[in-house]
Parts: C-alpha cells; structure tokens; sequence
C-alpha cells in the first residue's frame, strides 16, 4: 500500500504520489493550491493567443472575466477521454441552465495550443463552450494548477478543476483530490451548477428522432419545448438512418422519442406521456 506523503509550507503543500499503472514507479510531485486557497483571489492577469479564422487575435483575462460571471473548468489536455467524454459534453450540455442563472459564459481552459482548442471544439460541436488556449501555460502556472505530466509524455499540465469567477474574482473553486490517475469527482458541470443554484434537479435525457420537413416531428419538439424539456434531435438521413430507428424502435416513422432510458413512441405518445408527468 502507498501512502500520500507531503511537505512544503502551509500556503503551498507539494504532494508526492506514486502512480501504479506505470511499469516503473515513479515519484511525481504534485504542486497545487486547494479549493479554499482559491476563494476571494483574482484569476492571473495573461493573455492568450487565439487563432480566430484566418487572423491571430489576443485575448485578454480583462476580455474574459471584467464585469462578468463566468463559469471556467479547466482539464488536462483536448482529445483526452474524461475531457471528450464527460468534462466538456456535459457542460456543454447544461449551459442553458448556467446563462438561466446569470452566468455569461463557460470556459475551458487547457495547456494546448489555439489549433488542437479550436479543432477539439468543433469536433466536439460545443457551441455553448468557449475555448482557451493556454499553450505556454501562463494561466495554468498562476492558477498554482500547473503539474508535471512527462511520465505520459504529454510535459506541463492542468490539475482538473472548476471555479466560478464574477468580475475575475474566484467566488467557489472545485479542485480535484490529489490521487492516483486522473479524479473526476467535484469537477463536473452538476456540481457547480448546484453550487450556483441547490435546487435545481437534473432532467431526464431527451433524444428525438425527426424527418426534415416532418408536422409530427415539429409539433412533439413543440411540446417539449412547452414543457420545459431540452431534447437532442436526431435527423434521419443525415444523423442515423432509417435502418438504425428501425433496429432501436422496431418503426421507420417519425419522430420517435426517448426520455430517461425510456421509449415513448411518437407524437401522440409524447403527448400522453408528458399529460401524466
């Protein structure tokens, strides 16, 4: 069994953690700031080197937090799985619940380069999501966030965590245990955004398979809108096929809708489900 082990001042703890999965141990230091040495402090003061179109724009920290709320999670690296996966989806997923609670935009801070951001992005289709690039690291190191990766190969990186920052002034800070691999545990979209707000609940996942040109498809998006539901619309054709709905729902009709794990059916399905719910 390995022990976490620490040392440095009270201000600035460095953590040694021995990473099992490597076929030669190694002794990584760990050098971050905790959650409650965040709170009340200033996001550093940098700027970043974006490639918007064909044009090289610089963007300052003043451009992105002055007079604003802003939501900011930060992750180690684009393409990586937790990151594509779960970390940028999901938030991605909930911004409309965040901009409802008066914040103005979302952040995703990585140590990448402006091309790998952009390409990540829209791989990801994250128009709800604003990239920064902080290739050199800059943010990341005044952050006290910046940690040692080289035994990936992958240099200086990002500690996972989130913070919710009004008028560049940290008002809640999410960091991540410091443990073997890569935590996921407090960083997430659903954690900060019942931070911002306790009441909110989480809403059952909604997919809509539609036809272009379909009255039924528009009149069921219709009635989750009304209700209050955000759906993920699948077009057939262009999204999945004919054969695919088919082979999930047992019809080649639309729309056919899912809610929570659950299938609904069509149009007139939809609207006696959501009379009873």
């Amino acid at each position: 069994m390995h022990l976490l082990k620490f040392h440095g001042s009270d201000a600035f703890p460095v953590f040694h953690l021995p990473l099992n999965h490597l076929s030669q141990e190694i002794d990584m230091s760990i050098n971050i700031k905790t959650s409650e040495q965040l709170v009340g402090t200033k996001v550093p003061s940098v700027v970043f080197h974006t490639r918007q179109g064909d044009a090289w724009v610089d963007v300052s920290t003043d451009d992105l937090f002055k007079g604003k709320t802003v939501v900011v999670f930060s992750l180690p690296g684009a393409f990586t799985p937790t990151c594509s996966s779960t970390h940028l989806p999901r938030y991605n997923e909930l911004a409309k619940e965040f901009f409802k609670r008066g914040v103005d935009s979302i952040l995703c801070v990585s140590v990448n380069d402006t091309f790998v951001m952009n390409a990540w992005l829209a791989d990801q289709e994250a128009e709800n999501i604003t990239v920064v690039p902080d290739g050199n690291g800059e943010f990341t190191r005044g952050m006290g966030m910046l940690v040692s990766k080289d035994q990936l190969g992958f240099g200086d990186r990002s500690w996972r965590y989130s913070m919710l920052v009004k008028d560049g002034v940290i008002e809640k800070a999410f960091v991540e245990p410091v443990k073997d691999g890569d935590p996921f545990e407090v960083s997430d979209a659903d954690t900060m955004l019942k931070s911002i707000d306790p009441s909110w609940k989480e809403q059952p996942s909604v997919a809509v398979f539609t036809k272009p040109g379909c009255p039924f498809c528009a009149k069921a998006k219709k009635a989750l809108q009304d209700k209050g539901l955000a759906y993920e619309e699948i077009v057939l054709g262009k999204d999945a096929t004919t054969t695919a709905v088919r082979a999930i729902t047992g019809k080649a009709t639309a729309p056919q809708v899912f809610i929570g794990g659950q299938y609904i059916g069509g149009s007139e399905d939809l609207e006696a489900y959501l009379a009873k719910n």
